[in-house]
């Protein structure tokens, strides 16, 4: 019922679009900051890793040896994905593109931050995205997804909904 909610009604559009834009804001914020002011994730990584030890590590194993293993010594691509990726996040919320990919790749982020032992606003930020990610199209309804979604389904898709492949190859699988 509440999905249903979510992903009908108009006032929960409304709501959406302020928590979408709100988020949109935040990680368009962070991702500006870091692109403007440098950002070295190398501090972070080793920090995170750090906080695996001990008796209560914040941080679990397996993930620290992720990030000891992978993400440390590709700090380079990482201080360039993560500026990036939170700034396209950002404007994929409050421009309402991509609205529902938009929201996931924010929670994939705040999840890798979480799991780096960082908690912060992430909680909060991942829960208001479970709830963008549920109501899917309604939340970007009031966004330029109102136009973009249409066009691209109208791509892929002839009259009757038959699927289309780009070039208006018609996929004839199963056909007699």
């Amino acid at each position: 019922m509440f999905n249903n909610w979510l992903r009908n009604n108009k006032v929960a559009m409304w709501l959406l679009t302020v928590v979408r834009i709100y988020l949109g804001y935040t990680w368009f914020k962070g991702g500006i900051g870091k692109l403007t002011h440098g950002f070295d994730a190398g501090g972070f990584l080793q920090g995170a890793i750090a906080k695996a030890g001990g008796d209560h590590p914040a941080v679990q194993g397996w993930w620290a040896n992720f990030l000891q293993h992978f993400a440390l010594p590709n700090v380079d691509l990482f201080n360039v994905i993560v500026p990036l990726g939170e700034t396209l996040v950002g404007l994929g919320l409050i421009l309402g593109t991509f609205t529902t990919f938009a929201a996931l790749m924010g929670m994939v982020m705040n999840f890798a931050f979480l799991f780096s032992g960082t908690v912060s606003t992430n909680p909060q930020m991942l829960l208001l995205e479970i709830f963008v990610v549920a109501a899917g199209v309604n939340a970007g309804r009031i966004g330029l997804d109102h136009w973009v979604m249409p066009y691209l389904r109208g791509l892929f898709h002839k009259k009757g909904n038959t699927p289309t492949l780009p070039g208006g190859i018609t996929n004839t699988k199963g056909a007699a």
